[in-house]
């Protein structure tokens, strides 16, 4: 019988490689794919992806293909930055870590499993390690644009996106906030935002903000819809340029789908 030899599938044109924070003792997988054209004068746009174990293939698949006929679709060739963990599974536990500002177990809503919530409450260390680590390291290996830097999160990876706008808003131009937890500790997020409100009278803010859900998570007891569309409101009162987008007939996660399509075309206008 005649046999073929198997070979992976991997993602053209894309590489991994471990970084380290300096900030934690632990070692981050990162994914990156470059566009093949040139890049513009100024650089490539540059989205990173929370959760990229999960999605970074999707991401890359859609903006491979849309971009290469941006005259259509609207969607211009963009570095995706992946930061994920060394597993093998779509999530790892230590997002709870990363994506959330300190809380006591008090303040927070009841885990499904019944069980104690994850470690939690590095979001300040993980927001320095884009910043002072990786972001470095993508302006040195690549023609990196960076006027046009995106950053995209979907569930406590969104709750991170909307926190770090809050926390030091000036890190991106673009963030998009997909499901985002805000029911995770409703006191810490007004705390935040307060402080971001006397921020945005002294000064100028100009990020470009997506807000989205999937219509069927309205149903769920954490209010995410209902809390994601104030919020969206209440950003635009600080004078941000800000988009609310649900989905129809989407769940928590197949609203992902769609969403890095909305999210590919969002980062190109900025």
């Amino acid at each position: 019988m005649n046999t073929t030899e198997r070979k992976e599938v991997v993602i053209v044109g894309a590489e991994q490689k471990q970084v380290k924070s300096r900030f934690e003792a632990k070692e981050y997988q990162i994914f990156v794919s470059k566009p093949s054209s040139e890049p513009p004068e100024n650089g490539y746009p540059i989205i990173y992806v929370l959760d990229a174990n999960s999605i970074f293939g999707t991401v890359v698949e859609a903006m491979r293909l849309q971009s290469g006929r941006s005259e259509k679709t609207g969607v211009v060739p963009a570095i995706i930055v992946g930061i994920g963990y060394p597993v093998d599974t779509p999530f790892s536990v230590e997002r709870y870590y990363d994506f959330t500002f300190p809380s006591t177990n008090e303040e927070l809503p009841l885990s499904p499993s019944g069980r104690a919530w994850p470690k939690h409450g590095g979001a300040e260390n993980f927001l320095r390690f884009i910043e002072e680590d990786l972001k470095p390291i993508m302006h040195r290996d690549f023609h990196v644009d960076q006027n046009k830097q995106t950053i995209f999160g979907h569930s406590l990876g969104g709750l991170f996106v909307l926190s770090a706008l809050l926390v030091k808003p000036h890190t991106f131009q673009t963030y998009i906030a997909g499901s985002p937890s805000i029911h995770w500790n409703k006191r810490l997020f007004s705390q935040l935002e307060e402080q971001f409100q006397e921020k945005a009278r002294k000064e100028k803010i100009n990020v470009n903000v997506l807000i989205s859900v999937g219509e069927l998570e309205k149903h769920h007891k954490s209010g995410m819809n209902d809390n994601a569309f104030q919020c969206s409101n209440r950003f635009k009162k600080y004078g941000l340029h800000v988009e609310f987008k649900e989905f129809e007939d989407e769940g928590h996660l197949s609203v992902l789908l769609p969403l890095v399509n909305k999210a590919i075309r969002f980062s190109s206008v900025v």
